[in-house]
């Protein structure tokens, strides 16, 4: 009896115990399985034991038992791996905190020298002989080759001098006191953020530094830097014209750079540089650059026609490698872009390194992180399928809105004469590359044959306006500056195709349809294809594509970020999307003009309290909107091109040129607007048309939720009507009004209500309530709107809704009632939303 007991558990696989004792067959087989289907249900895992005879002595309940266990295990590992990447990530952080703290340290050493230094000078009534040692003490780290320097020779020699010279200058900058550096306004350092920044204060030409933790190997982050036109949107070539080893393992490289001007107010730059590489004695990879302004005997880059030759100070990229994988990046920027060139009201854009440090120091950080992502992820979500294509497309938009921003007489640009008026300038180019000659098929087959391009375009102050809300409207509202008073595909002069003009006429345009594609890691760019429906019309020899696809491509809507440029740039796309398809962009770019008073104060320093917040909170910009936007200016470009026949060139000239002035004014409006609407004190908005003024509706949304709801929806201590607004105003849930109408339509909103939807005033009107909940959102509000109307209020279970930008946000709960008037007549919805926030 025991041996038969004995043997049917041998033949079950069981022990005494209460485990089962799997065979290694037996486990290689499961972990197949588990692959398959991680989560198998009991009719699965029964199919599972009959379709695999090796399982067929084991249970159905123990086979449940080991696939719990095998998920436990993964969920552990992932945990276990998740816990490792942090704590690598604190510990590179901790060491780069360490090293910003030594610098720190000895700048204030430095800084306390030259202070005792100058004051004992200033006691002794000597200042004016200062001690040409102490001097040199002083701004130990800062010596640039000036034109007092003697010429460097540039044989093999000479050369390598001035790169030793310029690694050395950099290091100092990089790792030390040579420039004093100061806190980039509104980023926070931490391990989960972009990196530590910082900016040059009272150093000549205009610098920016950056810190940061890629997970890439050095040399492949020396490869993506060194590929500045990949990244670096303002940069239009690189030519290196020749290069040299030297003795000590290292390259030299002799180069030519130019670089876009980011409006048609400004030439554009140009360097003639020196770019070393070398490996310190620690492992360490630099890639080291300044310009070569001063050398003899040897080659030389002369002046280039319509640009402004600009000097690169001591700049590059120090690599360390990272114990455990990955690299810790130090980056710096610092150059002289000769503001005396440009008209005084745009100097701001080459005096500020803020800007700089916008545009070039975190552009590259981005894009390290970015492939870093991508290499790591490959199945992330975000930039699709095919990040490297969407990033190309991304890169090809922005250098066709900069090309013709520029207008290039090398690239076959040429001006047309002005018609008395030189707000809007007209180029045409007659041999434009890819697209001269080229049939674009749209969707329905509609074919367009053209043979030249042209471009209107022009520059504008604005004032008042933060960028990024100025474009955010730009983007959801296109019916507001896409009014031109033209019907383009009607001008009886003007027979171009359906991808000649981007946008139509309000008339002939029944609205858009944002369908998102792409978006970077920190969602400071995103790309997106823009349907523009209804579109049909019809011209004497063809009938045009009812709907038009764009291609768009948008950054810089986070308007806590400071000195950020603002850009919407898109273009029209055929049906194939293609990556080699035509593209012709047009678009508009806000440029904040930041002076140098409004530069950070040498007193900021690093929040160091805020580097072991770990989170997304991490990469937020901490800038106050409020005072990013202040009461600053800022440069608009606007550049609009359009594909014709080069027969037709007077005729579409004039056409571009009134079609532009036109979008000038629909911008100059929506900017009056949105003005007050944001920087006016809540005392003096101005309600949205067909609705009453803002004080008024405000005591009747306060009086009506006391009457329905027997409570105080403000604190008693608010009397009046202007203070009952202000209350209202400032109150942290969000209060939305909509009108009575059958689709309702939003029509006030205090400034957590604007938050919430990430909207304006002004733009708050084009939405309707059903819009901003999901299904189940839809099915609750639909269902209590008759018990809002009969009883006068309702209270609403917490959900999800969605913004303006397409982001969810959950709600604790929220309360809808019904506004009486004067004569207790119904005049809108109020709703709050109690304890919203973003998901």
């Amino acid at each position: 009896m025991m041996a038969v007991t004995s043997a049917c558990k041998d033949k079950m696989g069981m022990d005494n115990g209460k485990y089962v004792r799997y065979t290694p067959e037996q486990v290689d087989a499961l972990e197949r399985l588990y692959h398959e289907c991680p989560k198998p249900s009991s009719l699965r895992r029964q199919q599972l034991i009959r379709e695999c005879p090796i399982l067929s002595n084991i249970e159905p309940k123990q086979i449940k038992v080991w696939f719990q266990n095998r998920r436990c295990r993964e969920k552990q590992r992932k945990e276990a791996s998740r816990l490792q990447a942090v704590n690598r990530k604190l510990t590179a952080m901790n060491k780069l905190l360490m090293e910003e703290n030594d610098r720190l340290q000895k700048q204030v050493s430095h800084l306390v020298y030259e202070n005792s230094f100058f004051r004992q000078q200033t006691q002794n009534g000597t200042l004016a002989s200062t001690d040409n040692s102490c001097e040199s003490v002083v701004t130990s780290g800062q010596h640039h080759l000036t034109p007092q320097d003697p010429p460097k020779d540039a044989s093999p020699a000479g050369l390598l001098s001035i790169a030793e010279e310029t690694l050395t200058e950099f290091l100092s900058k990089a790792t030390g006191t040579a420039v004093e550096w100061v806190q980039m306004p509104g980023m926070k350092p931490g391990p989960d953020s972009i990196g530590i920044i910082a900016i040059s204060h009272g150093c000549s030409g205009v610098a920016s530094r950056a810190c940061g933790l890629v997970g890439l190997e050095p040399t492949r982050v020396a490869e993506i830097l060194k590929d500045r036109p990949s990244w670096y949107r303002d940069c239009r070539a690189v030519d290196v014209l020749n290069v040299m080893s030297t003795g000590n393992g290292g390259t030299i490289e002799l180069m030519y750079m130019q670089l876009y001007a980011p409006t048609t107010l400004a030439p554009a730059r140009d360097f003639w540089l020196l770019r070393y590489t070398s490996v310190m004695e620690d492992g360490s990879l630099v890639v080291c650059e300044r310009s070569l302004n001063n050398t003899q005997n040897g080659p030389s880059m002369p002046p280039v026609q319509h640009f402004v030759r600009a000097e690169l100070l001591p700049s590059g990229y120090l690599i360390r490698p990272c114990e455990g994988g990955g690299s810790i990046i130090h980056i710096v920027d610092h150059m002289d872009l000769e503001p005396w060139s440009v008209p005084e009201v745009l100097r701001p854009l080459y005096e500020s390194s803020t800007l700089l440090s916008q545009r070039t120091t975190l552009a590259a950080l981005r894009q390290l992180r970015q492939i870093s992502q991508e290499v790591s992820q490959p199945n992330v979500t975000g930039w699709g399928r095919r990040p490297a294509a969407l990033r190309a497309l991304g890169q090809r938009l922005s250098r066709g809105f900069n090309e013709a921003v520029n207008g290039f007489t090398d690239e076959g640009w040429s001006m047309i004469e002005s018609d008395g008026i030189d707000d809007v300038t007209v180029h045409v180019n007659s041999s434009p590359g890819k697209l001269m000659g080229t049939i674009l098929t749209y969707a329905n087959g509609f074919p367009s044959m053209s043979n030249a391009v042209l471009c209107a375009k022009a520059s504008m102050l604005l004032q008042n306006v933060p960028p990024a809300i100025l474009l955010r409207f730009l983007r959801e509202h296109r019916s507001e500056w896409a009014d031109s008073g033209i019907d383009a595909y009607s001008v009886a002069a003007v027979k171009t195709g359906a991808c000649s003009i981007p946008v139509s006429r309000v008339g002939c345009f029944g609205g858009q349809v944002i369908l998102p594609l792409a978006h970077t890691i920190e969602n400071e760019e995103f790309m997106e294809v823009i349907r523009l429906e209804n579109m049909a019309q019809y011209r004497d020899d063809v009938v045009m594509p009812s709907d038009i696809f764009l291609l768009q491509v948008c950054n810089g809507v986070d308007e806590s970020a400071v000195g950020t440029c603002a850009e919407l740039i898109f273009a029209p796309i055929d049906a194939s999307f293609s990556d080699d398809a035509p593209l012709l962009p047009s678009g508009f770019r806000i440029i904040p003009l930041e002076s140098k008073s409004d530069a950070s104060s040498p007193n900021r320093t690093l929040d160091l309290a805020s580097t072991l917040e770990v989170g997304a909170a991490g990469s937020r910009a901490s800038g106050d909107p409020m005072r990013s936007s202040g009461t600053a200016k800022s440069v608009m470009t606007i550049a609009f091109q359009f594909a014709f026949e080069m027969h037709l060139q007077e005729s579409v000239a004039a056409m571009a040129r009134q079609y532009v002035r036109s979008i000038i004014a629909s911008v100059q409006r929506v900017a009056l607007a949105l003005s007050p609407s944001r920087l006016a004190p809540p005392a003096t908005l101005r309600p949205p048309p067909a609705t009453p003024e803002a004080h008024t509706l405000a005591g009747w949304i306060y009086q009506s939720y006391r009457f329905f709801l027997g409570v105080e929806l403000l604190k008693p201590a608010a009397e009046g009507n202007d203070s009952i607004l202000k209350t209202l105003w400032h109150h942290s849930d969000a209060v939305l009004c909509c009108s009575l109408k059958a689709l309702p339509v939003f029509t006030f909103a205090n400034q957590a209500g604007l938050d919430m939807l990430e909207t304006t005033l002004v733009a708050l009107q084009d939405m309707t309530l059903e819009k901003i909940f999901n299904d189940d959102g839809k099915k609750t509000l639909f269902a209590e709107l008759p018990q809002i109307m009969q009883q006068g209020f309702a209270c609403l279970q917490g959900g999800i809704c969605l913004s303006s930008m397409g982001r969810p946000i959950s709600y604790e709960r929220a309360v809808a009632w019904k506004v009486l008037n004067e004569e207790e007549d119904a005049h809108c919805l109020c709703f709050m939303f109690v304890n919203w926030s973003f998901v």
